[in-house]
Formats: structure tokens, sequence, C-alpha cells
């Protein structure tokens, strides 16, 4: 199973290679449904009148181990609440461009309902549990988002 922090120019993973980690737990014989997630770069945005362009975006943790341990209490603590064989997450960091991935995500379960439930949930509690700073670029100005780090 996957579930790292990942410095963009470090490591690549792709979604197919969350999907093949899955793949390979001694249960994939009891598993009905995949259910993956890749967020990236938007690159427009329309705000009011003004369509918003972003010329990149980074991304940091102020605690990259620490950040790993949430990601791994997230994929544990989802597999026990909804039953699911195997959570495979990657979160990237650094600098970002229009459509560079962000952030991988992949459940492996017994059925669609709750894998995909479990998807969903890891979704949102990686984007609002986890430390991170976005840093926006764009034609109307700079913009920080900070999530997570509860």
């Amino acid at each position: 199973m996957v579930v790292k922090i990942v410095e963009k120019d470090d490591e690549y993973y792709k979604i197919q290679d969350l999907v093949d980690s899955i793949k390979k737990s001694r249960r994939v014989d009891e598993a009905g449904a995949i259910f993956t997630f890749e967020g990236f770069v938007r690159g427009t945005e329309k705000i009011t009148e003004t369509e918003k362009i972003v010329d990149k975006m980074i991304l940091t943790t102020p605690n990259k181990e620490k950040a790993a341990e949430d990601l791994e209490t997230i994929a544990e603590s989802v597999k026990i609440k909804y039953g699911v064989f195997e959570v495979a997450i990657v979160h990237f960091i650094g600098e970002f461009y229009t459509g560079d991935p962000l952030f991988l995500a992949a459940v492996l379960g017994p059925h669609r309902n709750e894998t995909l439930d479990a998807l969903k949930e890891v979704i949102e509690r990686t984007k609002y549990d986890i430390e991170f700073k976005k840093e926006e670029i764009s034609n109307t100005g700079k913009k920080i988002i900070m999530a997570g780090g509860k």
C-alpha cells in the first residue's frame, strides 16, 4: 500500500501506480470495486465577470513527516470505518502548473457504495485535516490558502 507525501520532482506517481499497488492486496479476490481520484491544478476559473487564469501553484507543508503520518491515520481509519481492503494516497508538494497532479487516491473495497464513501472521506479529510499551504499565483494576484492542521 502506498501512502506518501512526495516532493514533485523526487518521485513520480500516476493513478495507475496506486491501482496496481492496491490490486496486490491478499483480499483482491473479495473485492468488487476500485475507485480513484486525481486532483490537479485548475487553469481557469470564472469569478464574477473576471476570468482568473492560474500561472502556478506552490504547495507546501510545514512538517512533511507529520503530514505523512496523518495520511496513514486517515487511510487506516477509513479502512476500518467502511470495511474497505486497501487505501493508497499520494499527495505532492512543490511547484505546479495547470494540469499537474496534486493529489492521488485509490480505494479497493467489497462493494461500490462503501468503497465510494471511503474515497470521499479520504478526499475530504486530506483536504481539511492535513496542514498544507497553497500559494496560487494568477492574473488576479497571489492568494494564500491554508488547510488542515487540526
